[in-house]
């Protein structure tokens, strides 16, 4: 693992879970990495490695940033994390923070499948979060898929069947997928006409759906109140702006009528409905 530089060494655990995220193309409104941000806190996560920069970023387009402390100078590369803490029932839990990389994804995501297993990760969890038509003071949407199907089962989710342009994400599951790994990947939405603006409340969706797939109560953090905040905040800003008061306004009144429709459609095929169920009911019958 010569782009992995270690900290330290743990010692492999027993049903490790790593949680990934990355800025950039995969983080509408900063959600995901602030989501993990949050949950690495949350877990008490402590530094153990990092993945050198130097194969996988281009620095004419990710710059190094200086930094100033006490009088002297350093340079502070875009350099991914990796944190190792606890989950409340004592499994061990990784964390993977950083800039998307730009180059060598192949090469990148072999670095983590072999930390991971060097871990004794079973599980990937991936967050990511898009860009969609969505109110901001609409519930914020969380899509999970993942590649097991006891787990699609259990936890509500489905296989994914996303096809088009993909992002570091999108990779690192099919590559966890290939070397064996349980993957999950969560996604939460973010209003399109606020793209600009950090989205701690579809964080902090992402961040309750990782809970509950882990079987963990949160409590209230600072991110509770960044969200409840948010709301507030972007309404003033909307306010302020015909042309985005407009578009809101439309959004919000196509969600509605698309729910009426939706329960419209439901009124009048309920056979349609009852023959859906009992398919389900006599797949999970025993053989």
């Amino acid at each position: 693992m010569g782009h992995l530089e270690w900290l330290e060494r743990p010692e492999p655990g027993k049903d490790t879970i790593l949680i990934a995220a990355f800025s950039g193309w995969n983080d509408a409104g900063d959600a995901a990495t602030e989501s993990a941000k949050y949950l690495r806190r949350r877990f008490r996560c402590h530094p153990v490695a990092h993945i050198d920069p130097e194969y996988f970023y281009d620095f004419a387009s990710v710059r190094p940033s200086v930094q100033v402390t006490d009088g002297e100078r350093k340079i502070d590369w875009p350099t991914p994390d990796v944190r190792i803490g606890e989950v409340d029932d004592g499994r061990p839990v990784v964390t993977v923070l950083g800039v998307e990389p730009r180059l060598r994804w192949r090469t990148f995501c072999d670095v983590i499948i072999e930390m991971a297993e060097s871990l004794g990760v079973s599980t990937v969890v991936t967050l990511g979060a898009l860009l969609t038509d969505t109110h901001h003071n609409a519930p914020v949407n969380v899509v999970g898929a993942s590649n097991n199907t006891a787990l699609n089962l259990n936890m509500g989710l489905r296989q994914s069947t996303y096809e088009g342009p993909t992002g570091i994400i999108g990779v690192l599951n099919d590559a966890c997928h290939r070397a064996g790994f349980d993957s999950v990947s969560f996604w939460a939405t973010v209003p399109t006409y606020v793209h600009n603006y950090p989205s701690p409340k579809a964080a902090l969706a992402l961040a309750e759906r990782v809970g509950q797939f882990l079987g963990v109560t949160l409590g209230e953090s600072e991110l509770h109140s960044a969200a409840a905040n948010y709301g507030r905040q972007i309404d003033e800003l909307v306010a302020g702006d015909d042309t985005l008061a407009q578009y809101a306004q439309q959004i919000l009144e196509e969600s509605a009528a698309e729910a009426v429709e939706d329960f419209s459609e439901m009124v009048e095929n309920p056979d349609g409905l009852i023959d859906e169920l009992e398919q389900f009911l006599r797949q999970q019958e025993p053989d």
